[in-house]
């Protein structure tokens, strides 16, 4: 049975479960796996996008509310078309924003939907993970700001306990787009994360980490927190268990 939205109003949509990459149409970022889909229109959603929210709250954001706003674009102060002013970007990825967004009025924070479920806090094998505002070097880009971005936010990390692993959100996302560019997944597998070869990984076997205990738990950490990104925490379950237990 299908359901309608505010944003396609013309036919219902469906879940879908397709194990290959899409671009939502609601906040325009990637997608993976389940999504709310008119085949008609070719017009997909990610289930956070289908379901917003009146308001919501994040532990990253102690004691604020963000209230999400349904626009065709992001917020703005004017009406010019190319104004940097006006550009808006995801407090935890960086990422500018072109759709769907939670947006607190008070203080100006921004997040994608999908972000916007990413844990406070991570165990992976033992290993504790916290999440936090960037304050030391990445372990995939080594920069403390982000790549590539054009705002002053610091965007979100994710930190080890044992300080062993820290790791850009934003980078997190890049190296799944670059694999997938670089076509590191079986394309006969749809692009699956399951095969989905890191570039993490390869820095990590140049340095003799290959099986090593760290670099299994860093493919786990990573594709959990990529697949919260792309809109379904589901879709790696079975290969993380695998990989923990014979990485």
């Amino acid at each position: 049975m299908g359901k309608t939205h505010s944003s396609h109003p013309e036919h219902e949509l469906e879940l879908k479960n397709y194990r290959k990459p899409y671009i939502c149409d609601g906040c325009k970022e990637h997608g993976f796996g389940k999504r709310y889909r008119c085949e008609e229109c070719d017009y997909d959603l990610h289930e956070d996008c289908m379901f917003k929210k009146s308001t919501t709250t994040h532990k990253f954001f102690k004691e604020s509310t963000f209230k999400f706003k349904f626009y065709d674009k992001p917020p703005r102060k004017c009406d010019k078309i190319n104004c940097n002013k006006c550009k808006r970007y995801c407090d935890a990825c960086g990422k500018h924003i072109k759709g769907f967004v939670y947006h607190c009025d008070e203080k100006g924070w921004d997040l994608h939907p999908c972000c916007h479920n990413l844990k406070n806090e991570l165990k992976i094998d033992g290993v504790k993970f916290q999440l936090g505002e960037t304050v030391s070097k990445c372990s995939w880009c080594n920069q403390k700001k982000i790549k590539d971005s054009l705002s002053r936010i610091k965007g979100w990390s994710y930190v080890s306990e044992c300080d062993t692993y820290h790791f850009h959100v934003y980078c997190a996302m890049e190296m799944v787009i670059d694999a997938w560019r670089n076509g590191t997944a079986n394309s006969n597998d749809c692009l699956a994360l399951e095969t989905l070869e890191l570039p993490i990984q390869r820095q990590l076997n140049r340095n003799g980490w290959r099986g090593n205990k760290y670099l299994r738990i860093a493919k786990v950490f990573l594709k959990t927190i990529v697949s919260i990104l792309l809109g379904d925490p589901t879709i790696t379950l079975g290969s993380l268990l695998v990989d923990l237990i014979i990485g």
